[in-house]
């Protein structure tokens, strides 16, 4: 009987190559995907007008919110070229399309993206701070050049050529990729585009070579110490003495503090609570003894300081509450979380400029701390868990500025060597004369 059964119609078909009524409308949708596909793909035929080859191609784009059509000219190479060759460039400038590889998103404006869904979608993860300079660097850089730009439009080379002309230092391009990267990352995220069209963007090389990062000597550090006020000086103590960045410090709290180790576990940057920047940043690390003493006596201290506009004063208490969940270093007047800034420029830097330092702030204290450890022959492993760096790279290229012991006895060799030689050659010379 075959597969058909006691159906002579259906066999009959079958003789005859037709396939059968239920197989082909079996989908109600089937009429609908090859529509689709038939929209999709295109195979315009190049056409020559003056010296070029073009096509007028159709591409999808949204005007007033909606998803339209509309046809491109494009041009497609030189007229010099023969049919033949003019139509591959032409298949291979639409292959993305007809492959699918190109989002109906990526008909977006960039300026429309960044108004209608980066803002709204991505910027709000970042930090108040972050969020503030991507916004700065947006409405100084990007909109301007790229607003009426599609983000299909945004290719590698159109990128390149964007960067390779830019006239802005290294560190600030630096930057603008940065700001570029969160937003087309954002684009391949949401599925607005396929494909991260930065990938493989070069900056134009600095001109100026790698600078040794300052850093402040054990002496430096407590000549500062002294010179600072309470709880400024406690602070400034525990930054460098345990390595801390100063977000870290800001949201310790006294149930943080144990006998001789800090845990850290949360971190406070102008305005918003975070947990820690890295998963290697969150940890428990042992601290001298020193440390522990200094953060327990703030409990006893007290600060008078001005008060009203007669010049009266007042007395507060550095501590005013140490609940295992309070702050260890709290605002007088409310024991709210400090400002980092504040402390910065009221406090640090003038007492940098009391003593010398030529530039002393939050990162230079931190790298201080590890160096110091370098110099004191610490293992590098010890140093990374210390400042508590995801790679020990970060560690010892960014933090560490020192120089090995065995470059300095190589110098001092060299140098004794220079001098030997030249005392020698003048020996000679003054026997010659004689």
């Amino acid at each position: 009987m075959g597969i058909y059964g006691h159906n002579p119609d259906a066999a009959a078909l079958a003789k005859r190559g037709i396939v059968v009524p239920e197989t082909n409308f079996g989908d109600p949708l089937e009429g609908d995907f090859e529509r689709m596909a038939r929209r999709r793909f295109q195979n315009p035929k190049p056409f020559r007008e003056g010296n070029w080859w073009w096509i007028n191609p159709w591409q999808d784009v949204i005007k007033e919110g909606r998803l339209t059509r509309k046809r491109k000219r494009m041009k497609v190479a030189p007229a010099t070229l023969s049919d033949r060759e003019a139509k591959k460039i032409a298949a291979e400038m639409l292959r993305p399309m007809n492959q699918g590889l190109e989002c109906i998103g990526s008909a977006m404006l960039f300026g429309a993206y960044i108004e209608g869904t980066y803002r709204s979608a991505a910027l709000p993860l970042l930090a108040s701070t972050t969020r503030d300079n991507y916004e700065y660097v947006l409405g100084r850089y990007l909109l301007p050049m790229f607003s009426n730009t599609s983000l299909r439009d945004l290719s590698t080379l159109t990128l390149q050529r964007y960067f390779s002309s830019l006239k802005v230092s290294h560190t600030s391009a630096s930057k603008i990729r940065d700001v570029l990267a969160s937003v087309m990352g954002s684009a391949v995220r949401f599925g607005v585009v396929v494909k991260n069209p930065l990938t493989g963007v070069q900056l134009v090389p600095s001109r100026t070579g790698k600078k040794t990062k300052p850093t402040i000597t054990p002496e430096q550090f407590h000549e500062l110490v002294d010179l600072i006020a309470e709880p400024y000086s406690t602070m400034v103590y525990s930054c460098v003495l345990t390595g801390l960045r100063i977000s870290e410090l800001l949201a310790l709290k006294w149930e943080d503090v144990h006998l001789d180790s800090i845990t850290i576990d949360e971190r406070y940057c102008r305005g918003d609570w975070a947990c820690p920047k890295t998963n290697a940043s969150g940890a428990t690390i042992g601290v001298d003894e020193s440390v522990i003493q200094r953060i327990q006596r703030l409990k006893d201290m007290e600060v008078t300081i001005n008060w009203g506009a007669r010049g009266a004063q007042k007395t507060f208490k550095l501590v005013s509450s140490d609940a295992p969940h309070d702050l260890v270093f709290q605002s007088l007047r409310k024991g709210a979380p400090m400002s980092d800034h504040n402390i910065l420029t009221r406090h640090l830097k003038p007492a940098g400029r009391k003593l010398g330092i030529g530039y002393v702030n939050w990162q230079v204290l931190r790298r201080s701390y590890a160096t110091w450890l370098v110099q004191a022959g610490a293992d590098p492993k010890a140093v990374q868990g210390l400042m508590r760096h995801s790679r020990i790279g970060t560690t010892m290229d960014i933090y560490a500025q020192f120089v090995p012991e065995s470059q300095r006895r190589a110098v001092v060799q060299m140098t004794e060597m220079v001098n030997e030689r030249q005392k020698m050659a003048a020996e000679a010379k003054s026997a010659a004369i004689n």
